[in-house]
Protein backbone atom coordinates (compact mmCIF):
# COMPACT_ATOMS: atom_id res chain seq x y z
CA UNK A 1 0.00 0.00 0.00
CA UNK A 2 2.98 2.17 0.46
CA UNK A 3 4.73 1.47 -2.07
CA UNK A 4 1.48 2.44 -4.26
CA UNK A 5 1.08 5.78 -2.61
CA UNK A 6 4.55 6.94 -3.17
CA UNK A 7 4.30 5.64 -6.53
CA UNK A 8 0.98 7.58 -7.87
CA UNK A 9 2.38 10.50 -5.62
CA UNK A 10 5.50 10.13 -8.27
CA UNK A 11 3.28 9.73 -10.91
CA UNK A 12 0.87 12.78 -9.93
CA UNK A 13 3.95 15.07 -9.59
CA UNK A 14 5.50 14.31 -13.30
CA UNK A 15 2.14 14.87 -14.65
CA UNK A 16 2.13 17.98 -12.80
CA UNK A 17 5.59 19.05 -14.09
CA UNK A 18 4.53 18.03 -17.36
CA UNK A 19 1.77 20.10 -17.53
CA UNK A 20 3.53 23.18 -16.17
CA UNK A 21 5.58 23.05 -19.11
CA UNK A 22 2.46 22.66 -21.56
CA UNK A 23 0.90 25.55 -19.82
CA UNK A 24 4.27 27.70 -19.87
CA UNK A 25 4.32 26.87 -23.91
CA UNK A 26 0.78 28.34 -24.28
CA UNK A 27 1.21 31.01 -21.81
CA UNK A 28 4.94 32.13 -23.85
CA UNK A 29 4.22 35.36 -25.90
CA UNK A 30 6.52 35.01 -28.77
CA UNK A 31 8.84 37.87 -30.19
CA UNK A 32 8.98 37.74 -33.90
CA UNK A 33 11.24 40.49 -35.62
CA UNK A 34 10.30 41.91 -38.97
CA UNK A 35 12.85 44.06 -40.09
CA UNK A 36 12.76 45.94 -43.46
CA UNK A 37 15.79 47.56 -45.24
CA UNK A 38 15.24 51.40 -43.88
CA UNK A 39 12.07 52.57 -41.67
CA UNK A 40 11.74 55.56 -43.68
CA UNK A 41 9.98 54.13 -46.99
CA UNK A 42 6.20 54.27 -47.44
CA UNK A 43 6.43 50.82 -48.79
CA UNK A 44 8.14 49.12 -45.62
CA UNK A 45 5.02 51.04 -43.82
CA UNK A 46 2.57 48.93 -45.18
CA UNK A 47 4.52 46.10 -43.88
CA UNK A 48 4.85 46.67 -40.69
CA UNK A 49 0.60 47.11 -40.84
CA UNK A 50 0.17 43.79 -41.84
CA UNK A 51 2.83 42.41 -38.97
CA UNK A 52 0.37 45.00 -36.26
CA UNK A 53 -2.67 43.22 -37.54
CA UNK A 54 -1.18 39.60 -36.91
CA UNK A 55 -0.13 40.53 -34.01
CA UNK A 56 -3.65 42.35 -32.97
CA UNK A 57 -5.27 38.69 -34.74
CA UNK A 58 -2.78 36.04 -32.12
CA UNK A 59 -4.12 38.41 -28.98
CA UNK A 60 -1.28 38.68 -27.72
CA UNK A 61 0.36 35.61 -28.16
CA UNK A 62 2.83 37.53 -29.96
CA UNK A 63 4.49 40.87 -30.36
CA UNK A 64 5.62 42.40 -34.03
CA UNK A 65 8.96 44.08 -33.05
CA UNK A 66 9.71 46.64 -36.24
CA UNK A 67 13.23 47.39 -36.39
CA UNK A 68 15.46 48.51 -38.96
CA UNK A 69 17.78 51.47 -39.86
CA UNK A 70 16.64 54.91 -40.59
CA UNK A 71 18.25 54.98 -43.65
CA UNK A 72 19.23 52.02 -46.14
CA UNK A 73 22.96 53.17 -46.14
CA UNK A 74 23.96 49.99 -48.34
CA UNK A 75 22.67 47.07 -45.67
CA UNK A 76 25.61 47.06 -43.39
CA UNK A 77 23.25 48.78 -40.84
CA UNK A 78 20.64 45.94 -41.22
CA UNK A 79 22.89 43.03 -41.12
CA UNK A 80 23.96 44.09 -37.96
CA UNK A 81 20.75 44.84 -36.30
CA UNK A 82 19.77 41.30 -37.34
CA UNK A 83 23.03 39.64 -36.11
CA UNK A 84 21.91 41.59 -32.52
CA UNK A 85 18.37 40.16 -32.53
CA UNK A 86 19.76 36.69 -33.11
CA UNK A 87 22.11 37.18 -30.33
CA UNK A 88 19.19 38.60 -27.98
CA UNK A 89 17.54 35.52 -29.15
CA UNK A 90 14.31 36.48 -30.78
CA UNK A 91 11.47 33.57 -31.38
CA UNK A 92 11.95 34.52 -35.44
CA UNK A 93 13.12 36.74 -37.99
CA UNK A 94 11.44 37.87 -41.15
CA UNK A 95 13.85 40.14 -42.73
CA UNK A 96 14.40 42.29 -46.26
CA UNK A 97 17.47 41.94 -47.07
CA UNK A 98 19.23 45.06 -48.26
CA UNK A 99 22.43 43.61 -48.97
CA UNK A 100 22.52 39.77 -49.70
CA UNK A 101 25.91 39.10 -49.03
CA UNK A 102 26.57 41.14 -45.73
CA UNK A 103 22.58 39.75 -44.93
CA UNK A 104 23.93 35.98 -45.36
CA UNK A 105 27.06 36.42 -42.98
CA UNK A 106 24.86 38.10 -40.43
CA UNK A 107 22.43 34.86 -40.22
CA UNK A 108 25.39 32.55 -39.65
CA UNK A 109 24.46 32.26 -35.89
CA UNK A 110 20.71 31.59 -36.33
CA UNK A 111 20.45 28.04 -37.10
CA UNK A 112 22.62 27.07 -33.88
CA UNK A 113 20.40 29.36 -31.95
CA UNK A 114 16.97 27.70 -33.30
CA UNK A 115 15.99 31.32 -34.54
CA UNK A 116 13.63 30.45 -37.85
CA UNK A 117 14.55 32.72 -40.39
CA UNK A 118 12.47 34.03 -43.11
CA UNK A 119 12.90 36.33 -45.82
CA UNK A 120 10.22 39.18 -47.64
CA UNK A 121 10.57 41.39 -50.29
CA UNK A 122 14.00 40.50 -51.18
CA UNK A 123 15.98 37.67 -51.11
CA UNK A 124 19.42 35.74 -50.11
CA UNK A 125 21.62 34.90 -53.26
CA UNK A 126 21.41 31.22 -54.12
CA UNK A 127 24.04 29.88 -53.04
CA UNK A 128 22.47 31.46 -49.49
CA UNK A 129 19.11 30.55 -49.23
CA UNK A 130 19.54 27.43 -47.33
CA UNK A 131 20.41 30.14 -44.25
CA UNK A 132 16.54 30.51 -44.41
CA UNK A 133 13.17 28.26 -44.53
CA UNK A 134 11.36 30.50 -46.97
CA UNK A 135 11.02 33.57 -49.17
CA UNK A 136 8.04 35.63 -48.73
CA UNK A 137 7.34 38.49 -51.43
CA UNK A 138 6.88 38.81 -55.13
CA UNK A 139 8.15 37.51 -57.67
CA UNK A 140 10.83 39.73 -58.28
CA UNK A 141 11.60 38.63 -62.31
CA UNK A 142 7.82 39.38 -62.95
CA UNK A 143 7.59 43.10 -61.85
CA UNK A 144 10.31 43.55 -64.22
CA UNK A 145 8.61 41.86 -67.14
CA UNK A 146 5.56 43.76 -66.11
CA UNK A 147 6.90 46.81 -66.19
CA UNK A 148 8.98 46.22 -69.27
CA UNK A 149 5.52 45.06 -71.09
CA UNK A 150 4.09 48.53 -70.48
CA UNK A 151 6.88 50.39 -71.96
CA UNK A 152 6.49 47.93 -75.41
CA UNK A 153 2.92 49.76 -75.40
CA UNK A 154 3.80 52.50 -75.42
CA UNK A 155 7.35 52.57 -77.48
CA UNK A 156 6.84 48.86 -79.52
CA UNK A 157 9.66 49.81 -81.86
CA UNK A 158 12.58 50.46 -79.09
CA UNK A 159 14.59 52.95 -78.26
CA UNK A 160 16.88 54.75 -75.64
CA UNK A 161 16.50 53.47 -71.91
CA UNK A 162 17.94 54.69 -68.04
CA UNK A 163 16.83 51.92 -65.55
CA UNK A 164 17.20 53.19 -62.13
CA UNK A 165 17.52 50.90 -59.39
CA UNK A 166 17.44 50.56 -55.31
CA UNK A 167 20.68 48.97 -54.24
CA UNK A 168 23.52 47.40 -56.40
CA UNK A 169 23.68 44.52 -53.46
CA UNK A 170 19.75 44.41 -53.42
CA UNK A 171 18.72 41.12 -55.67
CA UNK A 172 15.17 42.12 -55.72
CA UNK A 173 16.30 45.16 -57.51
CA UNK A 174 18.46 43.26 -59.40
CA UNK A 175 16.45 40.48 -60.44
CA UNK A 176 13.34 42.94 -61.62
CA UNK A 177 15.97 44.59 -63.50
CA UNK A 178 16.60 41.35 -65.31
CA UNK A 179 13.41 41.10 -65.95
CA UNK A 180 13.42 44.40 -67.57
CA UNK A 181 16.58 43.41 -69.68
CA UNK A 182 15.09 40.22 -70.97
CA UNK A 183 11.79 41.32 -72.22
CA UNK A 184 12.95 44.25 -73.57
CA UNK A 185 15.52 42.41 -75.89
CA UNK A 186 12.84 39.93 -76.74
CA UNK A 187 14.29 36.61 -75.16
CA UNK A 188 16.30 35.51 -71.72
CA UNK A 189 20.05 37.05 -72.42
CA UNK A 190 23.35 34.95 -70.47
CA UNK A 191 24.76 36.29 -67.01
CA UNK A 192 22.47 36.32 -63.62
CA UNK A 193 20.70 39.03 -62.41
CA UNK A 194 20.70 41.93 -62.80
CA UNK A 195 21.22 40.66 -66.63
CA UNK A 196 22.79 42.27 -69.56
CA UNK A 197 23.07 45.44 -70.92
CA UNK A 198 20.51 46.39 -73.13
CA UNK A 199 23.09 47.43 -76.54
CA UNK A 200 20.79 47.81 -79.35
CA UNK A 201 18.35 44.01 -78.91
CA UNK A 202 15.31 44.36 -79.84
CA UNK A 203 15.89 48.40 -80.83
CA UNK A 204 16.67 48.83 -77.21
CA UNK A 205 20.10 50.82 -75.91
CA UNK A 206 20.53 51.82 -72.40
CA UNK A 207 22.62 55.28 -72.42
CA UNK A 208 25.91 55.75 -71.02
CA UNK A 209 25.39 56.79 -67.27
CA UNK A 210 23.03 53.69 -66.57
CA UNK A 211 21.76 52.16 -64.30
CA UNK A 212 21.50 54.31 -61.52
CA UNK A 213 21.57 53.30 -57.95
CA UNK A 214 19.41 55.25 -55.41
CA UNK A 215 20.32 52.92 -52.55
CA UNK A 216 16.92 53.85 -51.28
CA UNK A 217 17.41 57.36 -50.61
CA UNK A 218 14.50 59.37 -52.54
CA UNK A 219 16.22 62.76 -52.86
CA UNK A 220 18.87 61.18 -54.51
CA UNK A 221 16.59 59.73 -56.86
CA UNK A 222 14.67 62.38 -57.80
CA UNK A 223 17.89 64.73 -58.42
CA UNK A 224 19.07 61.54 -61.01
CA UNK A 225 15.93 61.65 -63.03
CA UNK A 226 16.40 65.26 -63.25
CA UNK A 227 20.07 65.03 -64.15
CA UNK A 228 19.28 62.18 -66.82
CA UNK A 229 16.35 63.72 -68.24
CA UNK A 230 18.86 66.96 -68.11
CA UNK A 231 21.55 64.99 -70.18
CA UNK A 232 19.53 62.95 -72.55
CA UNK A 233 16.35 65.47 -73.49
CA UNK A 234 15.12 62.66 -76.23
CA UNK A 235 15.14 59.62 -73.59
CA UNK A 236 12.41 56.95 -74.93
CA UNK A 237 11.74 55.27 -71.41
CA UNK A 238 13.18 56.04 -67.62
CA UNK A 239 12.49 52.77 -65.41
CA UNK A 240 12.81 53.00 -61.55
CA UNK A 241 12.56 49.35 -60.06
CA UNK A 242 11.29 51.04 -57.30
CA UNK A 243 8.95 53.67 -55.76
CA UNK A 244 12.03 56.01 -55.12
CA UNK A 245 11.38 59.49 -56.59
CA UNK A 246 7.52 59.72 -56.02
CA UNK A 247 7.91 59.05 -52.55
CA UNK A 248 8.84 62.70 -52.10
CA UNK A 249 5.13 63.21 -52.86
CA UNK A 250 4.96 67.11 -53.71
CA UNK A 251 8.13 67.70 -54.80
CA UNK A 252 7.73 64.65 -56.98
CA UNK A 253 4.95 66.33 -58.53
CA UNK A 254 6.50 69.44 -58.94
CA UNK A 255 9.30 67.70 -60.89
CA UNK A 256 7.51 65.60 -63.34
CA UNK A 257 5.10 68.28 -64.24
CA UNK A 258 7.96 69.51 -66.56
CA UNK A 259 7.70 66.02 -68.20
CA UNK A 260 3.36 65.56 -68.04
CA UNK A 261 3.38 66.23 -71.76
CA UNK A 262 6.19 64.00 -73.15
CA UNK A 263 3.99 61.34 -71.17
CA UNK A 264 0.56 62.24 -72.22
CA UNK A 265 1.91 61.63 -75.85
CA UNK A 266 3.94 58.52 -75.51
CA UNK A 267 7.35 60.25 -76.40
CA UNK A 268 8.46 59.34 -72.91
CA UNK A 269 7.45 55.94 -71.25
CA UNK A 270 7.78 56.47 -67.66
CA UNK A 271 6.34 53.57 -65.76
CA UNK A 272 7.33 52.35 -61.65
CA UNK A 273 7.07 49.95 -59.84
CA UNK A 274 4.88 49.56 -56.68
CA UNK A 275 1.63 50.85 -56.38
CA UNK A 276 1.02 52.85 -52.91
CA UNK A 277 -1.23 55.41 -52.63
CA UNK A 278 0.56 58.61 -53.27
CA UNK A 279 1.59 57.37 -56.47
CA UNK A 280 -1.54 55.85 -58.37
CA UNK A 281 -2.14 59.82 -57.47
CA UNK A 282 0.96 60.43 -59.52
CA UNK A 283 -0.56 58.54 -62.13
CA UNK A 284 -3.95 59.93 -62.22
CA UNK A 285 -2.34 63.27 -62.68
CA UNK A 286 -0.50 62.10 -65.76
CA UNK A 287 2.94 62.19 -64.23
CA UNK A 288 3.71 58.04 -64.52
CA UNK A 289 2.99 55.96 -67.48
CA UNK A 290 1.55 52.89 -65.16
CA UNK A 291 2.53 50.82 -62.25
CA UNK A 292 3.13 47.52 -61.13
CA UNK A 293 3.00 46.77 -57.74
CA UNK A 294 3.49 44.74 -54.92
CA UNK A 295 1.53 43.85 -51.37
CA UNK A 296 3.84 44.40 -48.70
CA UNK A 297 0.99 44.37 -46.08
CA UNK A 298 0.45 40.81 -46.91
CA UNK A 299 4.71 40.43 -46.85
CA UNK A 300 4.75 41.64 -43.09
CA UNK A 301 0.78 39.93 -41.59
CA UNK A 302 1.96 36.49 -43.73
CA UNK A 303 5.27 36.36 -41.95
CA UNK A 304 4.05 36.99 -38.75
CA UNK A 305 1.42 34.37 -39.34
CA UNK A 306 4.10 31.60 -40.86
CA UNK A 307 6.93 32.14 -37.56
CA UNK A 308 4.06 31.52 -34.82
CA UNK A 309 3.11 28.09 -36.91
CA UNK A 310 6.03 27.40 -36.79
CA UNK A 311 6.65 28.11 -33.09
CA UNK A 312 3.93 25.84 -32.45
CA UNK A 313 5.11 22.75 -34.71
CA UNK A 314 3.62 23.52 -37.64
CA UNK A 315 5.59 23.00 -40.69
CA UNK A 316 7.14 26.13 -42.50
CA UNK A 317 5.64 27.90 -45.40
CA UNK A 318 6.60 26.77 -49.14
CA UNK A 319 9.63 27.78 -50.63
CA UNK A 320 9.39 30.84 -52.04
CA UNK A 321 5.02 32.34 -51.57
CA UNK A 322 4.36 34.83 -53.61
CA UNK A 323 2.21 37.55 -52.75
CA UNK A 324 1.02 38.54 -56.09
CA UNK A 325 1.72 41.67 -57.91
CA UNK A 326 -1.38 44.32 -59.56
CA UNK A 327 -0.58 46.01 -62.82
CA UNK A 328 -2.12 49.72 -62.70
CA UNK A 329 -2.95 51.88 -65.89
CA UNK A 330 -4.09 55.07 -66.72
CA UNK A 331 -7.39 53.01 -67.42
CA UNK A 332 -7.99 51.06 -64.55
CA UNK A 333 -6.38 53.31 -61.60
CA UNK A 334 -9.69 54.18 -59.97
CA UNK A 335 -10.31 50.46 -59.70
CA UNK A 336 -6.57 48.67 -59.02
CA UNK A 337 -5.65 47.31 -56.06
CA UNK A 338 -2.92 50.01 -54.03
CA UNK A 339 -0.21 48.60 -52.60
Amino acid sequence: MIKYVVASAVILGAALAASSVTTHAADKVYTFALVPKNTNNPFFDQAQLGCQKAEKELAGKIKCLYVGPGEHGGGDEEAQMVADLITKGVDGIGVSPANAPAMAAALQGAAAAKIPILTWDSDLLPKDKGLRLAFIGTHNYEIGVNIAKAVQVIKPKGGTICIQSGGAAAANHNERMQGIRDTLAGTPMMGDPPGTRLTGQNGWTEVDGCPLYTNDDFTVALQQMQDIMGKYPTLDAFIPTGGFAEFLGQAYKTTASKWKAKIASGELALPFADTLAIQLDDLKLGLASGNVGQRPFDMGYKAMWFLNDMAHGKPGPKDPTYTGLDVCTPKNVDTCTKG
